[in-house]
């Protein structure tokens, strides 16, 4: 990837973990750990890979994004904002009393959201539906979704591997957001689903891998994942809470909001980054 190019899509990821941080601090309510994971990962789709237009939110030709992991959707509302489906001040008013932007996402009122999520597993089994569906009537749009590693302890997202394998919906692709972190501690402490690459070989899907805050490695993973004849699951390593100190790799930032002198802190070192990458 250019070196431009690369850059530019590390200030959209910096700009999304500000907007999703500053939303959940307003609110005094939110998910921050997995928002800042994915941060990467949906600024590289918005701003590289997916084929969208803000201008026509429902467009049929578009593709598709799930975020299965519904509540870091913070993360998703500021990279929509960022590619002008509505203003970012929207974020500022996240969860709050007829606010547009809800705790989790709304498809029937919120521009550029695909499916309704937040019931862990449903969301990929939604993607699948509407995979298949493209297949069905021919058409050529990708479908996207994003899992969290923890969700991937839930039996629906196996029952949606399998049929997905079965009817190789090569229109495909999951990403599962690995950094070994859920609500209640790590993995192995909680349920482990590993080996999530065996489970999704198993069901006739292809597996590549990425790391999830490096742009060349995601790159190369979504071309691998397009390339592929079958449904395709990219497992990202990636750190929780990416980009604050104080909350990457601890599992109590899952879903709490930072106080006012967290938020002060977590926008220093933010704002930090963001100068380091202007020069």
């Amino acid at each position: 990837m250019e070196a431009t190019e690369k850059l530019c899509l590390a200030k959209k990821a910096n700009q999304i973990r500000q907007l999703a941080v500053t939303g959940i601090y307003r609110a005094k309510a939110g998910h921050p750990g997995g928002s800042l994971s994915i941060a990467d990962t949906l600024a590289y789709l918005y701003f590289k890979e997916m084929k969208v237009d803000p201008a026509q939110p429902k467009w049929p030709q578009r593709d598709r994004l799930v975020l299965s992991k519904g509540h870091t959707c913070p993360a998703l509302y500021a990279a929509l904002a960022l590619k002008g489906y509505f203003p970012t001040e929207e974020l500022e008013h996240l969860r709050q009393l007829g606010a547009l932007l809800q705790g989790h996402p709304d498809m029937k009122h919120i521009p550029g959201i695909d499916m309704s999520t937040g019931s862990l597993g449903q969301g990929i089994s939604a993607a699948v539906g509407m995979a298949l569906c493209g297949k069905l009537y021919g058409e050529t749009y990708r479908v996207f979704a994003i899992l969290g590693d923890g969700e991937c302890e839930e039996g629906q997202v196996w029952e949606a591997a399998m049929l997905a394998g079965n009817r190789k919906l090569d229109n495909l692709v999951a990403v599962v957001d690995y950094n070994n972190l859920q609500i209640d501690g790590t993995l192995d402490e909680v349920n482990s689903p590993m080996p999530i690459d065996e489970k999704f070989k198993a069901f006739g899907w292809d597996v590549f891998f990425a790391d999830a805050h490096d742009f060349d490695s995601l790159e190369k993973a979504f071309a691998d994942a397009t390339a592929s004849k079958k449904p395709a699951v990219i497992v990202q390593k990636s750190v929780k809470g990416k980009g604050v100190s104080f909350m990457e790799n601890q599992a109590g930032w899952h879903g709490k909001a930072p106080n006012d002198e967290e938020y002060k802190q977590a926008m220093q070192e933010l704002e930090t980054c963001a100068a380091g990458l202007e020069g």
